[in-house]
Order: structure tokens, then C-alpha cells, then sequence
């Protein structure tokens, strides 16, 4: 089942750089003007917005809740890639140039998911869409409140793996919504 899982994230994850290639064709590097904050948030109105939709059981705008979740998985990538891009003050970047960071922060959750999925034996098959969603906005939360304690926690882990596991959650979400 892990490898299936393995072949089933690198798919998803495929569609989801292609996207954010393209965005970057018709948008530049815009999102390098965003603090890690901006970019919680612009997660959070995702996240909320899927639940929205869950809750009430209907939509009026097209984009749909796959659409959404692809929408996370990009965002947390971004906020991976500017935790990594801080001290560059180059705004406008072209793909070519953001696409190591990228590739390298998804290599890193897909390393921590392997794991997390070996400890946790696959739960999140079990789990239900509804269930994930709720889960993210929880760590959308989490990631607040450590920023707004600059960053300082006591025993917690820090932002990026909160974004990293908001990112698999998303992918297990856009994975369950295939079948």
C-alpha cells in the first residue's frame, strides 16, 4: 500500500506544479511579496471555504473543492519555499528559478509523509474529507498562534512542518477525491 500511496502523491503533486507553473507564466512571482502570515491566511480562506461548502452542501462559485484543496498544497509550498527564500530580496523570479525550491520542499514532505504514513499505517484512508479539512484549520490555528508569538514555541514544532502536514493532508484529501 505505501508504494501506491508514494505513486499516488507524486500525481498529485505533478498536477499541482503544473498549475503553479502556469500561474507563475501569467503571474510572475507576485507571492514573494507576501509574509508567512498573508500566506496563512490566503490558506485559511481556502480551507474555509472548502468547509463552507461541506457544511451547506452546495456552492455558488465554480471553483470546486478538488480545486480548492490543489489551492492549499501550492500555498503551503510557497510558504515552505519563502521560509527558504527570506533572506533573498529578489522578488521577480521566473519558474526556472523557484522550481529547485519547490521540488525541494516536496521532496521534504514526501520524506516525512513516508514516515508519518509507516508510523500511522495508511489511517488517513480511513479518515473522511470532512475530517481532514477540519484537522488543517485546526493547524491553520496552530500556525497563527506561533505567529503571533513570533515564531516561539515551548514544545511544539514550528511552522513548516505545520505546513507540511496541511500540504499532505491536502494531498491525501485531493487522493481520497479521485476514487
Amino acid at each position: 500500500m505505501a508504494n501506491q500511496t508514494i505513486d499516488e502523491y507524486k500525481e498529485v503533486i505533478k498536477a499541482c506544479k503544473d498549475v503553479f507553473k502556469k500561474k507563475t507564466k501569467d503571474y510572475g512571482t507576485a507571492w514573494r511579496i507576501l509574509r508567512l502570515p498573508s500566506i496563512t491566511d490566503q490558506i485559511y480562506i481556502k480551507a474555509q471555504r472548502i468547509r463552507s461548502i461541506q457544511d451547506k452542501g452546495q456552492q455558488k462559485v465554480e471553483d470546486d473543492i478538488a480545486t480548492e484543496f490543489l489551492g492549499i498544497v501550492n500555498y503551503c509550498v510557497i510558504a515552505m519555499m519563502q521560509l527558504e527564500l527570506r533572506q533573498v530580496e529578489e522578488t521577480d523570479m521566473t519558474f526556472e528559478d523557484v522550481e529547485p525550491y519547490y521540488d525541494q520542499c516536496v521532496a521534504e514532505t514526501i520524506g516525512l509523509l513516508e514516515n508519518k504514513n509507516h508510523d500511522y499505517d495508511e489511517a488517513w484512508r480511513q479518515m473522511r474529507v470532512s475530517s481532514i479539512t477540519d484537522i488543517i484549520l485546526m493547524k491553520l490555528y496552530r500556525v497563527k498562534q506561533i505567529e503571533d508569538n513570533e515564531g516561539k514555541t515551548v514544545i511544539s514544532e514550528g511552522v513548516k512542518a505545520n505546513y507540511q502536514d496541511m500540504m499532505n493532508y491536502a494531498v491525501f484529501c485531493l487522493i481520497k477525491l479521485k476514487k
